[in-house]
């Protein structure tokens, strides 16, 4: 009697919980180059049963609202082989971020809000009424900042967040601050004990009047922090943003062809920062 092989798969989250969408799955042998294509209903679990041969296959699974990852799976000679993938959510099929309330933030955010007057496009607006204003897409880059600037500890004891005095300029994908020089010294310092390297800072453009003063990331391999410093001699600057570093691809496993060569979008980033640095920036993505 033939051996029996089924190929259980697990699909989640960057929370680790289902997916819970029909999806599309691409099961490839490596050395017959046999293909079976399945659409299969939601479940906790997804098994494709009566697989012929053991080996190595290729897994490609599609679903509706997240992006397309797969993965290489060495198949026992019979019984069940269970492999675990982890989509990031396409950022284009979300239909509403649901964001925390302004008191449900963290001192350090309410703080750099609160001092926030000048902020472009936003003159005047500070604290509540400056987040309240902040599209999805500013208001997730800010968070996802937050979050891990006050997750990165300098050798002083103090994290990066603290240092940030106020926000002139919010994007989706970086915020630029005013800062006091020490921040850049304790970078420097801090990079000494590997907790920072030097890195380059020519895509990262000064403010008028300011000049060029260092740029520094930390050593993640996937949603790495930042910091490129400017001076005018007296008053300092920091253009900080987190680096997605190829992370969906490689974190991931996305299919190549589903990432693109734009600007890092913040809700990738943020299944980045929770998927493999366990940093929750505190919002929902609803899809």
């Amino acid at each position: 009697m033939a051996a029996e092989r089924r190929l259980e798969l697990q699909l989640l989250n960057v929370h680790g919980k289902p997916i819970g969408e029909q999806v599309d799955v691409m099961v490839r042998h490596q050395g017959t180059g046999r293909v079976r294509v399945a659409q299969v209903k939601p479940s906790r679990k997804v098994t494709i049963a009566g697989l012929e041969n053991d080996g190595v296959y290729r897994v490609e699974v599609d679903p509706p609202s997240y992006l397309a990852t797969g993965a290489f799976v060495m198949l026992k000679p019979s019984g069940t082989t269970t492999l675990t993938l982890t989509f990031p959510i396409d950022p284009q099929k979300v239909k509403k971020a649901q964001f925390p309330d302004y008191d449900a933030l963290d001192a350090d955010a309410r703080r750099i809000l609160e001092a926030s007057k000048t902020v472009l496009s936003f003159n005047g607006q500070s604290g509540r009424s400056l987040y309240e204003s902040l599209d999805e897409l500013r208001r997730a880059g800010f968070l996802n900042i937050l979050s891990k600037t006050g997750a990165t500890a300098l050798t002083n004891g103090r994290v990066v967040s603290s240092y940030v005095q106020e926000v002139t300029e919010l994007r989706g994908d970086r915020f630029f601050a005013v800062i006091p020089k020490e921040l850049r010294e304790e970078v420097k310092n801090s990079a000494q004990a590997g907790l920072f390297a030097a890195a380059p800072d020519t895509l990262h453009h000064p403010p008028a009047g300011f000049d060029h003063a260092g740029s520094y990331k930390t050593p993640d391999h996937y949603g790495n922090l930042q910091l490129t410093f400017f001076t005018n001699g007296t008053d300092w600057r920091a253009d900080i943003d987190i680096d997605d570093a190829n992370g969906l691809e490689h974190l991931f496993q996305v299919l190549h062809h589903q990432v693109t060569d734009s600007s890092t979008h913040p809700y990738d980033i943020r299944d980045i920062l929770i998927a493999h640095q366990k940093l929750d920036p505190g919002y929902e993505l609803l899809v």
